[in-house]
């Protein structure tokens, strides 16, 4: 019996031509939905049986663009039959991906910790220069 070849990283390759194919697919739909979406990562299965495509939104709400990429998702994988060059086409699963909007939020909060610092950091030390000529001189080792 014949082993079959395994190719190194086949899986990312085929992923990364899926999420291109998609792009491009996508900008190609009609329906109103589906707004200014971006593929973002392709997660494809050993057996190529599914593929889970994240995707954000710019303009538009991300539930009815993801309602509406499920619906065309038929439609998308007979598109990538026609391009892609290999046996079995997955079928295709989408998901909204957060992690920009989560980016966002954290940049938010790391300026907002940063701009309190710096604030705090300007109160400090007119603070510190009058408690100074307050404090009763220090004591030496001995005893003085």
């Amino acid at each position: 019996m014949r082993h079959k070849r395994v190719i190194p990283n086949r899986s990312f390759r085929v992923a990364d031509q899926i999420q291109r194919d998609l792009a491009e697919l996508i900008r190609e739909l009609k329906d109103p939905r589906i707004g200014m979406a971006t593929v973002n990562a392709v997660e494809v299965t050993p057996d190529y049986a599914h593929a889970k495509v994240f995707f954000s939104v710019l303009v538009g709400d991300p539930v009815e663009t993801g309602e509406a990429l499920n619906e065309a998702a038929g439609f998308l994988r007979n598109g990538l039959f026609k391009r892609l060059q290999i046996h079995t086409v997955p079928s295709l699963h989408f998901h909204y991906d957060r992690t920009i909007e989560r980016a966002a939020e954290l940049s938010a909060l790391i300026n907002k910790a940063n701009a309190t610092r710096a604030l705090d950091d300007e109160a400090v030390p007119a603070d510190s220069a009058e408690a100074t000529t307050d404090l009763p001189p220090a004591k030496t080792e001995s005893g003085e």
